[in-house]
């Protein structure tokens, strides 16, 4: 029997978190509800969720601190939710490592479409990855970007990396020299369906410029008040 996905549902309203739980139940997840910060904390290494819904306001530590503890040791995808709908409060939860920002009130219907989208991106196969034409990868010296295993291998090392800033730096790779807009990049790696800022982009570009350091062969350049392209260098 296959097991059930687990979802760790993060809010203090209980009357959201049970609304919450029961669509998410509905479609087959395995729930579990908190309503503080401390306790999520407590709860993710115990219950090892599959993807949390992160509401911002909460008692004691809030959701900002709750999101950038889990980040420094776990990448399970995080959705915040949020009243909050000021452009800085999403930017800052993208840049604590969330991998999207839903603003309360919020369709559930749309909420249980995001969180299998984000598990979807997420989800890496646990068997190993043959060589063979299928695999996609991209290579460059000092990088190796597999879309196949989710992997990024920078100088020798695997770098960690959230889903939507693994397929981010995939796709700008996988193109050098292009230059796409943030528009563009919006809609292919987040989808035309996804309501968001522009800034989004930006904010993944950002992280990934912390992990990915600029190489003599080749760098994530800004193309000003066009996007980004994935610049190479002939040698």
């Amino acid at each position: 029997m296959v097991s059930k996905q687990k979802i760790l549902i993060v809010d203090d309203d209980e009357n959201i978190a049970e609304l919450i739980s029961l669509y998410m139940t509905k479609e087959c997840f395995e729930t579990k509800i908190v309503y503080d910060g401390e306790s999520a904390l407590q709860v993710t290494d115990s219950f090892h969720p599959d993807l949390i819904l992160l509401d911002l306001m909460l008692p004691g530590i809030d959701g900002y601190q709750v999101c950038r503890e889990i980040r420094q040791k776990s990448q399970t995808p995080i959705i915040i939710l949020s009243a909050k709908g000021e452009v800085f409060d999403k930017v800052l939860g993208l840049e604590l490592g969330a991998d999207d920002y839903m603003e309360k009130p919020f369709d559930t219907k749309e909420l249980v479409a995001r969180v299998k989208a984000v598990l979807r991106r997420y989800k890496v196969s646990a068997a190993p990855v043959q060589e063979d034409a299928n695999i996609k990868q991209v290579s460059y010296p000092n990088l190796t970007i597999n879309l196949t295993n989710y992997s990024v291998v920078y100088n020798g090392k695997t770098i960690d990396m959230p889903p939507k800033e693994l397929e981010l730096l995939y796709f700008l790779a996988s193109s050098p020299n292009h230059v796409f807009t943030r528009e563009q990049l919006l809609d292919q790696i987040w989808g035309y369906e996804y309501i968001g800022d522009t800034r989004t982009v930006d904010v993944h570009i950002k992280r990934l410029r912390e992990k990915i350091k600029d190489n003599e062969y080749w760098k994530i350049n800004t193309v000003w008040s066009i996007g980004y392209k994935f610049e190479v260098k002939n040698s």
